[in-house]
């Protein structure tokens, strides 16, 4: 049987003391405990993070602080429960039925970022978009642009529609339910994806698999099946000059690099902050720039 998680720090004592506390209950629960207490209790003072560290250690517990933190000892993600994540230079609304922004795919834009330089993608795709993640992200990096955002899922849509609008995207935001490339129309100067690439028999960590929507995580026994459906639409997606950016798992490098190669593309890796295989960036052979990965 599993053991009960720890019991949350009673309300009503200070803050500074409620943190360590939550710090030490979490630690079994997450690798980042200490941010992760810090976020919930802003979120239940309803100030930012910085002020809080500024301006409230001193102040009492809020009430709303020990139901937070007990959701995420049941392993409930961070994103989840405070509604948010910051990603890139935007902030996303996320919540149930949505795949939570990561930092690592973060890299997808830099590598967009350094492919066009000082030039500017005028039109974005954003394949699998979910939030809206990658969709906003590229239009707030590039305010000429304009892009379009498809997913399977609407819920995941329902959330990208309110947070193009939070953002002040709509007018050059479009979203659009389908089934990847199929039904889009047009090229594009920027394409970019960060598609399900976990192999159904993989373990993953308890936040994830049992709160985060399993078709936004699991493709096929070897998780490239979507890379199977996705490589074949991109020559024909893909404007000259452009082009489409993918994230892929730590171990997928060869084997999307060739899916991709089979559909004349040329493939040049990206790695994330960690030093990990991140993005995989496919250009027209004939347009090929060598890159440093």
């Amino acid at each position: 049987m599993t053991a009960p998680p720890p019991t949350p720090p009673a309300s009503g004592r200070g803050v500074r003391v409620a943190l360590a506390s939550a710090t030490t209950a979490l630690t079994p629960v997450s690798a980042t405990p200490r941010l992760d207490a810090e976020l919930l209790m802003a979120h239940a003072l309803g100030v930012s993070r910085e002020t809080l560290l500024l301006q409230r250690l001193d102040s009492p517990t809020p009430h709303s602080f020990g139901p937070l933190l007990a959701r995420r000892l049941a392993h409930e993600p961070i994103a989840y429960i405070t509604g948010s994540r910051a990603f890139w230079t935007i902030e996303l609304a996320v919540g149930p039925g949505v795949l939570v922004p990561r930092a690592d795919s973060e890299t997808l834009i830099e590598a967009a970022v350094e492919h066009f330089g000082k030039g500017n993608p005028k039109t974005i795709l954003d394949l699998g978009t979910g939030p809206g993640t990658l969709l906003l992200a590229a239009l707030d990096q590039w305010p000429g642009a304009t892009g379009l955002g498809v997913d399977a899922s609407p819920e995941a849509l329902a959330y990208a529609e309110r947070n193009r609008l939070a953002l002040g995207l709509g007018a050059r935001a479009s979203l659009q339910r389908g089934d990847w490339g199929e039904g889009v129309s047009g090229a594009f100067d920027l394409i970019l994806s960060n598609p399900p690439y976990i192999g159904t028999g993989e373990e993953l960590p308890a936040e994830v698999r049992d709160h985060e929507p399993g078709a936004a995580l699991f493709a096929g026994s070897d998780g490239l099946d979507d890379y199977r459906r996705i490589a074949p639409q991109l020559p024909r997606l893909l404007a000259p000059g452009g082009a489409a950016i993918l994230e892929i798992g730590a171990t997928q490098a060869a084997a999307v690099t060739a899916l991709l190669e089979a559909q004349s593309l040329a493939v040049a890796l990206r790695h994330d902050l960690g030093g990990r295989p991140r993005a995989l960036i496919a250009t027209r052979s004939s347009e090929l720039v060598t890159r440093r990965s």
